[in-house]
């Protein structure tokens, strides 16, 4: 703490418990090698800078790798600006600003910058403890709020000190990094309150030099013991002092006592600098004061020597927030709205970029402004990728600024619909439409309003809504034909979900033909997206893969769609290949849709641990994201994952969490999804009757829905259906089964899943071999499992017993591979019911902790990382992301109760020479 000279011998009178706090923090880390965080809070001026710059000191002191930065309340809209000043600091930055730059510029997708960054400092701290400390992060701008949350818990198991300084307040940025790393690695809160009036004093002594008088007693009293307020509040009295003047308390007060000491100029470009942000460059400042720099040099002297602000040789930073804050008060408010709209304008002019501006347009731009909306507009494009959040913001405040009148006002609407459904903000998207279109714009303009909300009204689920807003506009007419092609394809996306799928592939048809004449490729997309949800509702998977594979060649983002499709004709090896080659590829959603089909991949060829590692990875991505799109379908196969390993409590604890995300998202797929568990867990608890009720209702969802959940599962429900003496909806089941075979001739799984559900409903032995010898064409070992013990079981009630126990012994075999270890005991039980159990060693399930609880793919990830790998170079060797192996680590670390990268490794050598 500085005042034009030191304030103190220590800079942390009276903060010796609070230093040792965090001595102690650092040391830990440095010793154990695992990540901690620490929040220092506490009021403005309390002492939270000092604090965090003397932790640094002793960090590097320690041998740390330091990176210090700033949050500043003007340039919080910038994303990325707060952990670029961490990431950038210091003699060795964790990256380069070249690096930086590539990241920042080049890939504009959340999750894929938040791993790179992860990535960088994993690598340094596989070498040497990292420190970042990030002071004020209540003005972190949102991306260095998101990758915050995200990064310490990613590196947790790295010696990966995260110390962050916010303000005492409401719940803020702060609250929620913390809450987002709550229980995955340790957290210590360290609050700063009032000094000690001996620790005041000695304040006073480190910064007057001479004894305590009454009058500054009495003067300090109003600091509250506040270590800043009172060190300027000395500072206005020796100025004060020296004038001649009375000084009452007050920090104002005390920075405007040594305010009057400046010249009229000084303090105009003093002004200046307080309009532009804590940090400001010396030529803007010039130019908001109108004047050549060479005028200014002196006034920049005055400052610097007062002690009111600090030259770094690039910028000029006002010494405390709390110093800017008191000069900018004292600016008349319509002057600082003037300043601020003076401020964007030079910036913008001066060839910085927009969103640089955004902070000053937001404070200082008028309805009407049009320059203001244009800069609002080109910011909102340029941040859309990486935060349409903060895109969505910026195009609802310029469509304020644009009055009802402009022609101008529809364009900005639609930019506004379109960045606040990339957000997530469909309601919001929507009604902004319903307020554009309810001003009666012309034709054309309607059409493509239509159009905008085209997108939300989809994500809502409200297909019928769709179909209705789609067609009206078309009957309408006047749009352009690329209009009019995107309002046909949203008419076919709809009709997807409608019953009549036949008048849905004909508008689909149509549609695709009209986006392919005009050359417009969002209805390109739109038209092949919804012909491929046409057919795969229809359950015709052959013409399903056709679409996706197209459309995934006009725009690779549907690369998962194109993969799933695959699977659906069981053609898994071309879903492994494309999955082989798109590891790391996409971001955000994307990514987690890649993950969606990465546990589909591996649950249909039976590596179960594996396909719950990518479900558990790629909920966790949506949810960072808040981009739900197939938790609930996660969640129900989760919970059958559970059953088939024998875990009951876990398939329940999945199913609340099921019901939990179907009341957000409710539409028909996700209504079924979670009836058809609910049947399960019935029937498991031995609630038949509840169970074939829970049928029944899935059954009321439509067949569309049926057959995308009971594609591969249908021979469950038809258990059901028997057990619970309802043949008649065991035999529509089965019909089901045989339809869906017919619809798709050259898939084995539809063919043998047919034979298999009639079968069960004759009970028909010779039909269940069927499905056997069909099902050995099938890639899906756990389909071919439940055929065979279907047909051991009417092997057995036939008394044929030699061949029963050779169908069992199949079946034992594919579930006791596969890991479902609850579904081969069922058979165990079943073989030695046959007289044939001893002849078979029973399936063991995995111990809960130690390197036997490890799945294999834990185990290859715990030896690589165990030899010094990153995640990435882990990645890359296994051919999976690094999000799933951060999945994988998560588990082995909680299996083998170690919290270090290098405890990990001694645990393993340990292993290895036993």
């Amino acid at each position: 703490m500085r005042s034009g000279g030191s304030l103190s011998r220590s800079g942390l009178r009276g903060r010796e418990a609070e230093l040792a706090e965090v001595q102690s923090l650092i040391a830990s880390v440095a010793r154990t090698g695992s990540g901690a965080l620490a929040l220092i809070r506490g009021e403005p001026g309390i002492g939270k800078t000092t604090l965090l710059a003397e932790a640094v000191a002793r960090a590097g002191a320690a041998g740390f790798s330091v990176g210090l930065g700033k949050a500043d309340e003007l340039h919080h809209i910038v994303p990325l600006s707060s952990l670029a000043a961490c990431v950038l600091d210091g003699d060795k930055p964790l990256l380069s600003a070249d690096a930086f730059a590539d990241v920042a510029r080049h890939h504009d997708q959340r999750i894929w910058l938040v791993e790179r960054l992860a990535e960088a400092i994993e690598a340094r701290a596989g070498s040497v403890p990292v420190l970042i400390a990030l002071d004020d992060v209540q003005w972190a701008d949102s991306l260095s709020l998101f990758a915050l949350k995200q990064l310490p818990t990613r590196l947790r198991t790295s010696p990966v000190l995260w110390m962050l300084t916010g303000r005492q307040g409401p719940p803020g940025p702060a609250e929620e990094i913390v809450a987002a790393v709550q229980g995955e690695l340790p957290t210590v809160s360290v609050p700063l309150g009032p000094l000690s009036g001996t620790a005041i004093g000695q304040v006073v002594g480190d910064t007057l030099g001479t004894a305590v008088d009454e009058r500054v007693r009495e003067l300090l009293d109003g600091a509250g013991g506040n270590p800043f307020l009172a060190v300027e509040m000395l500072a206005g009295l020796r100025t004060a002092d020296a004038s001649g003047e009375s000084v009452p308390p007050g920090l104002v007060v005390g920075v405007r006592g040594r305010l009057a000491s400046l010249r009229p100029g000084t303090l105009r470009f003093l002004q200046m600098g307080a309009v532009l942000g804590r940090r400001f460059g010396f030529h803007d400042a010039a130019a908001l004061c109108g004047q050549p720099l060479a005028m200014l040099v002196d006034a920049l002297e005055e400052v610097v020597r007062a002690g009111l602000l600090d030259d770094d040789g690039d910028h000029l930073v006002f010494r405390h927030d709390l110093l800017r804050q008191a000069v900018y008060v004292d600016i008349p408010p319509s002057a600082r709205k003037a300043l601020h709209r003076e401020a964007a304008g030079h910036l913008v002019a001066a060839g910085h970029q927009p969103i640089d501006a955004v902070s000053h347009i937001l404070r200082g731009a008028l309805p009407g402004d049009e320059e203001a909306v244009s800069v609002l507009r080109r910011a909102a494009d340029d941040v859309l990728p990486v935060t349409p959040g903060l895109a969505a913001d910026l195009m609802t405040r310029a469509l304020e600024l644009v009055p009802a009148t402009r022609p101008s006002r529809f364009d900005v609407g639609e930019q506004a619909i379109l960045c606040l459904t990339r957000a997530g903000r469909d309601r919001d998207a929507l009604s902004t439409g319903n307020r554009l279109l309810a001003g009666r714009p012309r034709r054309a303009a309607g059409g493509r309003g239509q159009g905008a909300r085209g997108g939300a009204v989809w994500n809502l689920d409200l297909a019928d809504e769709l179909r209705r807003r789609a067609e009206t506009a078309l009957a309408v007419g006047g749009a352009a034909p690329q209009v009019e092609a995107r309002l046909a394809a949203l008419r076919a996306l709809a009709m997807s979900r409608s019953h009549d799928l036949v008048a849905a592939r004909a508008a689909g048809e149509t549609a695709l033909r009209a986006a392919i004449a005009v050359g417009d490729r969002e209805a390109h997309v739109l038209s092949l997206f919804g012909l491929g949800e046409i057919a795969l509702n229809a359950g015709e998977n052959a013409t399903s893969l056709e679409r996706f594979t197209a459309l995934s060649a006009v725009d690779s983002a549907f690369l998962p769609e194109e993969i799933v499709a695959h699977q659906h004709v069981d053609d898994f090896d071309s879903g492994e290949r494309l999955l082989l080659g798109t590891a790391d590829h996409a971001g955000s959603p994307r990514q987690a849709m890649l993950l969606w089909a990465q546990g589909q991949q591996n649950l249909g060829l039976g590596r179960l641990d594996d396909a719950e590692a990518d479900f558990v990875t790629m909920e966790r991505l949506e949810d960072e994201i808040q981009v739900p799109v197939q938790q609930v379908n996660a969640r129900v196969i989760r919970s059958r994952i559970a059953l088939l390993r024998g875990d009951g409590e876990a398939a329940r604890q999945h199913l609340a969490a099921a019901r939990e995300r179907w009341a957000v998202k409710p539409n028909p797929g996700n209504t079924a999804a979670v009836r058809f568990l609910e049947a399960v867990l019935a029937e498991d608890d031995g609630d038949v009757g509840l169970a074939v009720d829970k049928i029944r209702q899935v059954q009321q969802e439509g067949p569309f829905m049926r057959w995308r959940l009971l594609r591969t599962w249908v021979d469950s429900a038809i258990r059901m259906a028997l057990r619970g003496a309802d043949h008649g909806l065991a035999e529509d089941l089965a019909a089901q089964a045989e339809a869906h075979a017919v619809r798709n001739p050259a898939v084995p799984t539809a063919r043998g899943i047919a034979s298999q559900g009639l079968g069960l409903v004759k009970n028909d032995p010779v039909l269940l071999e069927r499905s056997v010898a069909l099902l050995e064409s099938s890639p899906r070992p756990l389909v071919r499992a439940a055929a065979c013990a279907d047909l051991g079981q009417a092997l057995l009630a036939a008394g044929r017993r030699t061949q029963a126990e050779a169908a069992l012994t199949q079946a034992h075999a594919a579930f006791a591979a596969s890991g479902a270890h609850a579904a081969a005991a069922r058979i165990q039980r079943d073989l030695k019911g046959a007289g044939a159990g001893s002849r078979r060693e029973a399936s063991r399930q995995r111990p809960v902790q130690g390197w036997g609880a490890l799945t294999a793919s834990e185990r290859k990830v715990a030896s690589l990382i165990a030899e010094g790998h990153t995640n990435r170079s882990a990645a890359d060797l296994l051919v999976v992301s690094p999000h799933t192996v951060n999945t994988h680590l998560t588990s082995v670390f909680r299996k083998l109760s170690v919290n270090s990268r290098v405890q990990l490794a001694n645990l393993v050598t340990a292993l290895r020479e036993d």
